[in-house]
């Protein structure tokens, strides 16, 4: 009997050795990673750069405190704000503590406005955390059932509809934030419309609120830039990172601009572990490999060419609704659920993800290759095919 605390619905296979986007078991069977820890690996697996700078640092020091001047923290502070074009940036461990702070900023920032109750407007099939706050944010009731009441303070308006948004501005004076993911993982690998993060940014400027982005999944490389607002050419105020970030250490962060960045003094949020001497090491060392391996490219060309093949792969094939993405973010949308299709691609030999029970999640390491995503794609459609053979699909 396990002492672990039941809260995964855990595959029968545990891993024990990784090399770039492939893991061995327990019992010496190899697989190809297309899940990377659930986008966390960017740079695959045992990186020898990753791995010796990890070595190096547990050999000094591995933590020591918020409370004194930390060099690591400081560096990677700078390396963040010079990537992203913003101002500032707190460290914590994890994206719902990301995302923690950055509801705490946006609340701050509404109280200095003289807003008593402030609210933040938040997306449907969002995912933002299981905190509180968090998980009171996620436009998911399946992660809030059972832990009412939720937090308040959140209004919720659908993905891609800049009309509700416009309509929230205009009925609700106590609105002080938007928070919103650009490609929503959790939700189905959903990808917000061309202007969409232009006419959010419009919005926020014409009422004083804040634009807040949670790139927990999207950043770091994972769409094909560092970040993936910068494919819109808009800035936001708010930004949270965490999942690539570390390589696979935990680390997250919450970046800011212009007056966000400003707002936190010292008492206003804290975190023991955040920032520590192992976790910036680790992010600052995935970063100079993201930049020296051109990973953000790789990203993207390799991203585009395993959605082109699999469309070209399916094309025509009854029960695939859409193949869509960004980067190395790519989800494959089918008439059905589909979550027996992940046992099944484990049994041949490769990690795949179900999400939104009927979209297959694709998020594998940043350095995978063009011949291993043409591995990738080549076992994987014959598995799509041969599913929606024998499922039958939802009912109407």
């Amino acid at each position: 009997m396990s002492h672990v605390m039941n809260t995964y619905g855990r595959l029968a296979v545990a891993f024990e050795r990784g090399e770039g986007v492939w893991l061995w078991d327990t019992q010496g069977k190899r697989y190809l990673d297309a899940l990377a820890g659930v986008a966390v690996n960017a740079v695959g697996h045992s990186h020898p750069k990753l791995v010796a700078a990890l070595r190096d640092q547990v050999g000094k020091l591995i933590h020591t405190s918020n409370i004194y001047q930390i060099t690591a923290q400081e560096k990677l502070a700078d390396r963040i704000a010079a990537a992203s074009g913003m101002d500032s940036v707190f460290f914590c461990n994890s994206g719902a503590e990301a995302n923690e702070a950055a509801i705490k900023l946006a609340r701050y920032y509404g109280h200095k406005k003289g807003v008593e109750t402030p609210a933040v407007v938040v997306l449907e099939k969002s995912f933002h955390g299981r905190t509180m706050a968090t998980l009171s944010a996620t436009g998911s009731r399946k992660v809030q059932a059972g832990f009412e009441p939720l937090v308040t303070g959140f209004v919720r308006v659908p993905f891609n509809d800049l009309e509700a948004v416009q309509r929230v501005a205009a009925s609700n004076r106590n609105v002080v934030a938007v928070l919103a993911e650009l490609v929503q993982g959790e939700g189905g690998v959903s990808v917000c419309g061309d202007g969409y993060l232009k006419g959010l940014r419009e919005i926020c400027d014409a009422n004083g609120w804040l634009l807040m982005l949670d790139e927990v999944q999207t950043g770091i490389g994972r769409t094909g830039r560092m970040f993936a607002f910068q494919h819109y050419g808009v800035m936001p105020d708010v930004v949270t990172l965490a999942k690539g970030l570390g390589g696979g250490v935990p680390v997250g962060a919450c970046i800011a601009r212009g007056e966000a960045a400003t707002l936190f003094k010292p008492g206003s949020h804290g975190s023991t572990f955040g920032g520590n001497l192992l976790a910036c090491t680790a992010a600052l060392t995935t970063l100079e490999i993201i930049d020296s391996e051109d990973l953000c490219r790789n990203a993207a060309e390799v991203g585009q060419h395993i959605q082109t093949s699999l469309k070209r792969a399916l094309a025509e094939t009854p029960g695939v609704r859409d193949i869509r993405g960004k980067g190395m973010m790519i989800g494959v949308e089918l008439d059905r659920p589909c979550g027996d299709l992940v046992k099944t691609a484990l049994e041949a030999g490769l990690l795949i993800n179900v999400t939104a029970e009927n979209v297959i999640r694709l998020v594998p390491p940043l350095v995978m290759s063009r011949a291993e995503a043409d591995q990738l794609v080549g076992q994987l459609a014959p598995m799509i095919r041969s599913f929606l053979l024998k499922a039958a699909p939802a009912a109407a």
